[in-house]
């Protein structure tokens, strides 16, 4: 038995079976479950979802304002800063990484250091630092595998807003879930203290 769509007189009716709707749901639930949709993300350690504090942070590299690269893990004994962030230039990442900019002189008086992480090209981060005077180091996350280790979630290839405030013993001490682009810099500064 079938449903009958109903076009306009120029149209002709046509039948469509009900169970292809079915088939059609569990092909699209297929398609975002593949594309990273609505589960969690498998981190390369076995477990999903974001890591928890406590867990130890992957080590990964990043660059300076110069360009130069810079090792997560060679900055152990110092706290850390690693926000994902979606886009590089759109209005709520700019609007965030100006706030840590604006910031980041507390930053460097407590001796933290800020990462920045995006799926976006050095290219692209090299464009967005230089337009905006960002002083704090940029991750080029292309193939997603920082945000993998981190377990940040993601939908079609763009990385949700989280951050993760690392110790200097390089353990995860806070995570935020939901963040507040303009606001954020100052509750994670307030974090370290």
């Amino acid at each position: 038995m079938g449903v009958m769509l109903g076009l306009s007189s120029s149209f002709v009716r046509r039948r469509v079976p009900r169970r292809s709707n079915g088939v059609l749901a569990v092909a699209a639930l297929a398609l975002l479950a593949s594309l990273g949709g609505c589960a969690a993300t498998r981190r390369p350690d076995g477990n999903t979802g974001m890591l928890p504090p406590g867990s130890v942070a992957p080590d990964f590299v990043a660059r300076d304002a110069a360009g130069a690269p810079v090792r997560f893990s060679s900055l152990a004994g110092h706290p850390r800063v690693v926000y994902f962030y979606p886009k590089d230039e759109t209005p709520g990442c700019t609007k965030e990484a100006c706030a840590f900019r604006d910031a980041f002189a507390e930053y460097e008086k407590r001796g933290v250091v800020v990462f920045g992480v995006s799926r976006d090209s050095e290219a692209s981060h090299e464009k967005f630092r230089k337009a905006h005077a960002l002083p704090f180091l940029l991750a080029a996350d292309e193939s997603g595998e920082i945000q993998r280790a981190y377990g940040a979630p993601g939908h079609l290839g763009v990385t949700s807003r989280v951050t993760f405030l690392v110790g200097a013993d390089g353990r995860v001490q806070e995570v935020w879930e939901k963040v507040d682009p303009a606001a954020h810099a100052a509750d994670v500064l307030a974090a370290v203290k």
